[in-house]
């Protein structure tokens, strides 16, 4: 069965505030099954080839995957959604 994937254009013109935004917009979407937070990712618009991943997304011991930042220091901490 095909997928679609949905492309929303956001202009912001630091890169650490469209991280902070992408991170809260997934966050805020995650109730919904079809939101795969572990693949959001940012991009400047002249090259979309080149993506900044937002999440972390490392697979711990328990299957789930880690709810922390992208490149974060420290441990990771499991992501609580099922």
């Amino acid at each position: 069965m095909p997928r679609y994937v949905i492309h929303l254009p956001v202009a912001i013109t630091d890169l650490a505030e469209a991280l902070d935004l992408a991170r809260t917009l997934a966050r805020s979407l995650a109730f919904t099954p079809q939101v795969d937070l572990g693949g959001t990712t940012v991009s400047a618009e002249d090259a979309q080839h080149v993506r900044h991943w937002v999440f972390c997304d490392r697979i711990m011991p328990d299957r789930r995957r880690c709810a922390r930042e992208a490149d974060h220091v420290g441990a990771c901490l499991p992501n609580d959604d099922p």
